[in-house]
């Protein structure tokens, strides 16, 4: 699906034609796109993140397969009953905007490998499953008519499908699932080649940014495997590069930075205390925190007795993020059929209506409220975290 026809801008349109987005910056875009990107990004504050994939049929967590080691072409059938019958990406858009958030970001592909486009460089994606649907496509075109940024999730350094991708006998940051006996699709010494994997990565990167109309953010992550050895050799900075120049108000992160070129950052944990003291002069740059409303867990959880987080701390987060003077991006599971979780939605609504009647929270109020909800995350979502990191 190409729906560039769609939009009055691409990688090709004039620069002075800004995307809706970016329609209260039409001035500075014409000038600087990318710096248009950043200053609405930095007004932006509150966004959307859903992970949706197969691991979302089972709807126990997103690293499932690697913590239960599942055989790539065992987790492949789970293909067969991705059908996507609950997508609404015109609903969801309206509902983050109803929430007093300004965009949304989407695993577009998580560190399985399923891609959630029609991407003609893999057959393991949403088009090619039952259920034969481009959900990118329908997301870029909600976020299109409704003015808010698409920002796309993308698993860069770690992918457990691709044969070429980082293996564990050379990379560490839980590259791959720990097979015994080895998983036979992948290769390995002399006949992996991990510039197979980047090409792949580059033209996946390329189709998500020539197919679907004006991208807010690449939102990269698996920074953990190319820091375990030489990050020189995943070359991010040709990546980036490319970027910018197929859209130039794109924005890119790579969690907290991994070349130092990045245009926000986006780390695992909130900055606090002497680490917060700490930062770099890169971290003068527009910043996010992230959090879920299952805390520990970032795919769907069909588990009832599963702790979520409550509007009073979704509250707090919102605070603290306001005192790092960052982006919150609360993310929410989508269900197995792609629909949004009715038990975060009456939350998110709720303080979305808080918003609009209070306006935002003082930061003050953020760090008993926030403490509150990580508690929540002992036992499995604990148990969770600590096996996967932090990666998402």
């Amino acid at each position: 699906m190409d729906l560039t026809s769609l939009f009055t801008h691409g990688p090709t349109a004039e620069i002075d034609t800004a995307p809706s987005y970016l329609a209260d910056y039409k001035d500075l875009y014409r000038t600087d796109a990318r710096e248009a990107g950043r200053q609405w990004f930095r007004e932006a504050r509150y966004g959307l993140f859903l992970h949706y994939g197969l691991y979302s049929i089972p709807g126990r967590h997103e690293w499932m397969q690697y913590l239960e080691s599942v055989p790539v072409a065992e987790y492949a059938r789970l293909k067969e009953s991705f059908t996507a019958d609950g997508f609404d990406a015109m609903g969801i858009v309206e509902f983050a905007i109803a929430c007093g958030m300004r965009y949304v970001n989407l695993t577009a592909r998580h560190h399985d490998g399923f891609c959630l486009w029609n991407t003609q460089a893999s057959d393991f994606s949403s088009a090619t499953a039952p259920a034969r649907r481009d959900l990118v496509g329908e997301l870029a075109v909600a976020c299109e008519t409704h003015g808010i940024g698409l920002c796309l999730y993308y698993s860069h350094g770690r992918d457990w499908r691709h044969p070429h991708a980082p293996n564990n006998d050379a990379w560490g940051g839980r590259a791959r699932p720990a097979y015994d006996p080895a998983e036979p699709s992948y290769c390995y010494g002399a006949e992996h080649d991990l510039e197979r994997y980047l090409a792949f990565v580059g033209e996946q990167i390329h189709e998500l940014l020539t197919g679907y109309g004006p991208v807010a953010a690449i939102w990269l992550d698996g920074i953990e495997v190319p820091r375990s050895g030489d990050p020189g050799h995943f070359r991010c900075q040709d990546l980036y590069d490319r970027i910018h120049s197929l859209q130039p108000q794109v924005l890119v992160a790579y969690r907290d930075g991994l070349v130092g070129t990045e245009d926000f950052l986006a780390p695992a944990e909130p900055y606090t205390g002497e680490a917060l003291d700490a930062l770099p002069p890169s971290a003068s740059k527009p910043r996010e925190l992230s959090a879920s409303m299952t805390p520990g867990v970032w795919g769907c959880q069909s588990d009832a007795a599963a702790p979520r987080l409550s509007p009073e701390e979704v509250w707090g987060w919102l605070g603290q993020a306001g005192a790092q003077d960052a982006n919150l991006l609360m993310n929410s599971g989508l269900l197995a059929d792609g629909s949004l979780d009715e038990r975060d939605v009456r939350v998110l609504l709720e303080v979305g209506a808080r918003i609009e009647a209070e306006g935002w929270p003082q930061a003050g109020a953020a760090a008993a409220t926030v403490a509150k909800g990580r508690a929540k995350a002992a036992g499995k979502g604990k148990a969770t975290a600590k096996a996967r990191g932090r990666s998402r």
